[in-house]
């Protein structure tokens, strides 16, 4: 349900120098929006920086976030950084807690459009149950920013059940991916570049925490490795993966999972879907035992529904990825040699 959060009034219709100034306009502005949309406990205390109760061992992961544009089908900045932090924290197998949240903003930009940014934060933390506690704005002068930029930092508590290591991976574990792959790119490059397909491509930006965290409480150990593709796309962390672990990897064209106007839009654009960035998607590597159920069990999950099961661990060919093409050739996979999507997260 897409929450009613109306404007406040302000003097302001576009974002000035003075509203980095630290001085009445920045508490206005932040009076206005972020303290009253965002807050919690935390928050409100607007110290420094925060005070919070750890336990236990904790994952910490830090993102920023430049896309262009800003907004695009299915989402916008605001809410791809808090999905992009809070997978992060997710496929170390922790339950994301607390976010800090800093803007870099570009003088002329509009109020309004800083607003729905703003909104869409709010409902993305809500959604993943995370909560802002700290964060930074500043201003830079107009000509030498791209309207905002964001960065996300964010700590989590390790799901006691959960066991996330690359040396955990072994000969034979199935690689799963959870959904359709080359998604959030090809809604930011279909929007660049004009293209218009029967149906609108929309970013698969969402949290995925309690997707994970549900698989985790199932499966406990027996899930290996978790990894979001996002920029380099699926083959670009497949072939980290090999090299870092001196591991073999066989992948499936006819497996892969791809819907039909994003392969198109790529075809048109000469790219790889392979290569392309994702956003709400993540890889599994799992115990060949559990494959049919875990399969099963995220094919139930919204974030799951086209999931499938692309490749195995081998004991060939050690550091290769080797992808067998629908007609049955080889060939090998490498990393992403330059920046084939740039501003795409």
């Amino acid at each position: 349900m897409q929450l009613q959060c109306p404007m406040p009034k302000l003097d302001f219709d576009v974002i000035t120098l003075g509203h980095g100034s630290g001085g009445s306009l920045t508490n206005k502005l932040l009076d206005s929006g972020v303290f009253d949309l965002l807050s919690n406990d935390v928050l409100d205390k607007r110290h420094d920086g925060a005070f919070l109760e750890l336990n236990g061992k904790m994952a910490f992961s830090t993102d920023s976030f430049l896309v262009s544009p800003i907004f695009f089908p299915g989402g916008n900045i605001g809410e791809l950084a808090v999905n992009g932090t809070v997978n992060d924290i997710a496929m170390c197998g922790a339950i994301p807690k607390y976010l800090s949240l800093s803007f870099i903003l570009e003088e002329g930009l509009k109020m309004t459009e800083f607003w729905e940014i703003l909104v869409a934060i709010k409902q993305a933390c809500e959604k993943a149950n995370v909560k802002v506690v700290t964060g930074d704005t500043k201003v830079v002068e107009k000509g030498k920013g791209d309207k905002v930029f964001i960065n996300t930092s964010g700590i989590g508590a390790i799901h006691p059940n959960a066991n996330i290591s690359k040396e955990n991976i072994k000969i034979g574990d199935k690689i799963i991916v959870s959904g359709n792959i080359a998604t959030h790119g090809m809604a930011i490059m279909s929007v660049r570049e004009g293209l218009e397909f029967d149906s609108t491509i929309e970013s698969d930006t969402t949290n995925l925490n309690h997707t994970i965290i549900h698989l985790i409480e199932k499966f406990g150990k027996d899930v290996h490795l978790l990894t979001d593709p996002t920029r380099g796309g699926v083959a670009t962390v497949l072939k980290e993966i090999a090299l870092s672990t001196n591991i073999g990897i066989d992948i499936f064209q006819k497996d892969l999972p791809i819907d039909d106007h994003v392969a198109s839009a790529c075809e048109l654009l000469g790219l790889d879907p392979l290569y392309v960035a994702n956003e709400g998607l993540f890889i599994a590597f799992v115990d060949a035992s559990i494959e049919d159920d875990f399969l099963q069990t995220l094919q139930k999950d919204e974030n799951g529904k086209n999931a499938k099961v692309i490749g195995t661990v081998v004991e060939a060919h050690p550091k290769q990825v080797i992808l067998e093409s629908a007609i049955g050739g080889k060939r090998v996979v490498s990393m992403l040699p330059g920046e084939q999507l740039p501003r795409i997260c």
